[in-house]
């Protein structure tokens, strides 16, 4: 039980000194570079399939599950992505810093994806608009 106890203790050090360091700043926000998103082609093989694996590179945003006016100065930046698809009249976001967005089911024919890097209230940093075709099957 000693042991236990002594895990325990040492874990929600380890907690609090985590919490303390994510809170703290590194650089000032204002002085770190701006949000850098590129998009790529989606993997031909598996678009085939109406699957289409999209690999992206953000640079300068960290993607992490938080939000709010009080995360918009964390350092290093943080914030999410903002996904539509074929310009629907909804979209959804990503916490998940994959590198790779995967859409499934998609009907043959054009699609067009907007990928947008967002603060953590879900303003734009920056934005872009993929193309692309899914062959008929």
């Amino acid at each position: 039980m000693h042991s236990f106890v002594k895990s325990l203790v040492a874990a929600v050090s380890a907690l609090i000194a985590i919490g303390a360091v994510a809170q703290s700043t590194v650089v000032d926000v204002a002085n770190e570079p701006p949000p850098n998103l590129n998009v790529l082609s989606p993997i031909p093989g598996p678009l085939a399939q109406g699957v289409a694996f999209i690999p992206y590179k953000l640079e300068n945003l960290r993607i992490v599950p938080v939000g709010g006016a009080a995360a918009r100065n964390i350092s290093p930046r943080v914030g999410h992505l903002h996904l539509t698809l074929d310009d629907l009249p909804w979209q959804w976001a990503d916490y998940g810093n994959s590198n790779t967005v995967i859409l499934v089911n998609l009907a043959p024919g054009t699609h067009k994806l907007r990928v947008e890097a967002v603060d953590p209230e879900g303003h734009p940093y920056t934005t872009k608009t993929l193309t692309f075709v899914v062959p008929a099957r």
